[in-house]
């Protein structure tokens, strides 16, 4: 099993399929690996697509810390494994962190693609719709991911995937836990809400590329119209651009983008 060793001893699984451009699914904490499976099932057929798994959850040791700048050098040392340059794409508290990472190491990252959010902390979001401006609402989320996991994470889920079932929900729960435990959740969703990461955003410059749709964060950041405003406004020099759905459920709307974003590096390469 394919593993970087980090200067701590941690060891952080990864694991890559496919030949061509490299792409790198970057992990977020609210989710389990299998939401990349559509994604990665559109590209592997022309990119080779590494995934792994963050410290402290699936197959990596489940040792931290979980703090953004910790889970940065990570991803900058699976980079460096896998052979970079790389299209990165992320979601959730993963833009902050592969932010970091595009902004200082030009020669690892083509491109951060993110479908949905962005690396603007929530202090930059606070005259949006957006529920995690809310201290109330956010505050709430994290005690109860405290006290009531399963609970705080059904939350999540069902806001945002409107289409799955009740039985599709517990599913992903329990794949979740499994995946994933308590302290190592809790700890990334209260270092993500207390980090801002918008200005390795902006000095991502081009290389970064947000995208829109109606209902693509289910109501926790800003979405649709008022997410791409934002986006234009806090990362004037980034790509912003509108989709009709999310990662999930059109994954070959994302797909054109990472081919667009290949297409072009390949065209530069002397």
């Amino acid at each position: 099993m394919p593993h970087v060793e980090r200067p701590d001893g941690v060891k952080i699984h990864w694991e890559g399929k496919g030949s061509g451009p490299l792409v790198v699914l970057a992990p977020y904490a609210n989710a389990y690996p299998a939401v990349y499976d559509p994604l990665e099932a559109e590209l592997v057929p022309d990119h080779r697509v590494v995934r792994y798994d963050d410290r402290g959850t699936g197959a990596s040791d489940r040792t931290g810390p979980f703090d953004m700048e910790t889970g940065a050098d990570d991803l900058e040392a699976v980079l460096e494994e896998v052979g970079g340059p790389a299209v990165v794409i992320a979601l959730g508290d993963a833009v902050h962190r592969a932010a970091r990472v595009t902004a200082r190491r030009l020669d690892l990252v083509d491109a951060l693609v993110v479908p949905g959010g962005s690396p603007a902390g929530r202090d930059r979001l606070r005259d949006s719709d957006a529920l995690v401006a809310s201290d109330s609402v956010l505050d709430a989320f994290l005690s109860m991911g405290a006290t009531d996991y399963r609970g705080a994470l059904r939350s999540a889920v069902t806001a945002a995937n409107p289409q799955m079932s009740e039985e599709e929900v517990r599913e992903r729960v329990n794949q979740q836990v499994e995946y994933q435990p308590q302290e190592t959740a809790v700890a990334r969703w209260r270092a993500w809400s207390e980090d801002d990461a918008t200005d390795a955003g902006r000095a991502c410059d081009g290389r970064l590329w947000l995208l829109y749709a109606e209902g693509i964060t289910g109501g926790w950041f800003p979405a649709g119209e008022e997410g791409r405003r934002l986006a234009r406004r806090l990362f004037p020099e980034a790509h912003v651009e509108e989709v009709d759905d999310g990662m999930i459920s059109r994954p070959d709307l994302t797909g054109a983008f990472v081919r667009r974003v290949t297409s072009k590096a390949r065209a530069a390469t002397p």
